[in-house]
């Protein structure tokens, strides 16, 4: 009878983390929708085009060496084909009920590597409508599968790094990936973007900041809400564990605060949008919700609802004033995913010991100092070999005329173009 009840155990908690593990993937959609919707018309299906190819890229790369670098398991993923069931169940009732998550590697793996592909994809937006896409595509393979993987050993895994400390026994901790996955891609975007520069007409001779519309804001809110639902199995997933009453427990105020986070840094943006420029903006606050998500990643499970609604509120102010910080320093994000991503997910990390007393301030800091070096240098260093060997921008004549053409051969939008 206890076997059974083991048994039972491990089945809800790796389905629940391949359900999760799908949600996330959704997010893959909704970063292809908001990025397509924020850009012009004449890079869309550029845009479109990068998101699917690293999402299979991510998937690939892991499966290969990713996987194996973060947590082990041999290449090619050789030591999680098979799965000792009495030892399983050994494993289960050495724990008990409600001790440490017992699933299969599987799922575990598949959880994962979606996690690495979000990362990849706040790159995307980043670098939208100027860079060459196979120049995207090859420091895809390289971020995907050595940076994040090794940045997710020092973290996750619980690794020296480089044989110096441990950011565990310092006192660091990120639930589910505000450094790690989100801070991350911001890093890398921010190394790729300073060495490909702003769009042409962005920023005047005399400083002048000049706005470039998207062309599909419908697109861009309907992609927002795919993250924002997505972000329930990025943060709900992360719980790692389901068939006990304390953990289930804990995935449902996970999935609240999450919920609370996202709907107060909306708010919040879209106050100080209307404080700041007179008008509603919708930019804002679609850009305000993510960064409400992105600041309660680093810990869901410990705040209060009203907590949570409070440090989304601060991301969703936050994410404000640094796109507009980033504009100032002539550092051009179409989408504002450094912003979002980046300064969004440093706040959380340093709100994550307001809550849980397991972390230290210190232990934060030495955390996002460790991220943020290690996936800007190696991102600096491989985006700057591309840029000798390849190129990475494209040409000015096909800036212009818009990537999808130079770089796809295809427009999104034949029918709306003037001959």
């Amino acid at each position: 009878m206890e076997n059974n009840l083991y048994e039972l155990q491990f089945a809800l908690d790796t389905f629940y983390f391949l359900i999760c593990g799908a949600l996330v993937m959704w997010m893959a959609a909704g970063f292809a929708m908001l990025e397509a919707g924020l850009v012009r018309g004449k890079n869309t299906t550029e845009i479109l085009t990068k998101n699917f190819a690293l999402y299979s890229i991510a998937c690939a790369m892991y499966l290969i060496m990713g996987y194996q670098i973060m947590y082990g398991g041999g290449w090619l993923l050789g030591d999680i084909h098979t799965i000792d069931s009495a030892q399983v169940l050994a494993d289960s009732a050495a724990e008990g009920f409600g001790g440490a998550s017992v699933y299969s590697s599987a799922s575990d793996f598949f959880f994962q590597v979606v996690f690495v592909a979000t990362a990849m994809s706040i790159v995307s937006g980043a670098v939208a409508e100027r860079m060459r896409l196979w120049s995207f595509l090859a420091f895809a393979v390289v971020m995907t599968g050595f940076i994040y993987p090794m940045e997710g050993a020092w973290t996750w895994n619980g690794e020296d790094v480089f044989g110096w400390y441990n950011l565990g026994e310092l006192g660091f901790s990120d639930f589910a990936g505000s450094g790690i996955v989100h801070m991350a891609g911001a890093a890398a975007a921010l190394a790729g973007v300073l060495l490909l520069g702003a769009r042409i007409g962005k920023y005047g001779p005399n400083g002048e900041i000049k706005a470039i519309p998207g062309a599909n804001l419908p697109m861009a809110t309907l992609g927002t809400f795919i993250l924002w639902m997505g972000w329930f199995g990025f943060n709900g997933g992360s719980v790692l564990k389901l068939g006990d009453i304390n953990s289930a427990h804990s995935v449902a105020m996970v999935f609240l605060n999450t919920n609370a986070a996202a709907a107060a840094g909306a708010i919040a943006a879209l106050i100080v949008a209307r404080l700041k420029f007179g008008k509603a903006d919708l930019t804002m606050m679609l850009n305000g919700a993510l960064a409400g998500l992105v600041t309660i990643t680093a810990e869901p499970s410990t705040p209060t609802a009203l907590e949570a609604s409070l440090f989304g509120a601060l991301g969703g102010v936050l994410v404000v004033f640094s796109i507009l910080a980033l504009d100032k320093l002539r550092l051009d994000d179409p989408v504002g995913a450094i912003s979002v991503h980046g300064s969004a997910g440093l706040l959380g990390l340093m709100l994550v010991p307001v809550t849980n007393s397991a972390a230290t301030f210190t232990g934060q800091l030495i955390g996002a100092a460790t991220i943020f070096v290690w996936v800007f240098g190696a991102s600096f260093i491989v985006w700057f070999i591309i840029k000798q060997v390849f190129g990475l921008r494209v040409s000015k004549e096909d800036e212009y005329a818009g990537v999808d053409i130079s770089e796809c051969g295809i427009e999104a939008y034949p029918e709306f173009t003037k001959r």
